[in-house]
């Protein structure tokens, strides 16, 4: 029950990984391949730890 208020922790990850790839295309289309690889590289961190926290989530049901 009182899990309704509880906020979903990687909503605010997901963002970020969301706005990292769309910044990561910016980058490519202007050919800044060397930004666009390092957020690239940014998003995947993101996304691993995104993956880590639905796993845990997952284990604690």
């Amino acid at each position: 029950m009182f899990g309704l208020f509880k906020s979903d922790p990687t909503k605010k990850l997901q963002r970020q990984h969301d706005q990292l790839l769309q910044k990561g295309v910016d980058a490519q289309r202007k050919g800044d391949m060397r930004l666009y690889a390092q957020i690239t590289s940014q998003a995947e961190e993101l996304s691993k730890q995104i993956d880590t926290i639905k796993k845990a989530n997952e284990a604690n049901k």
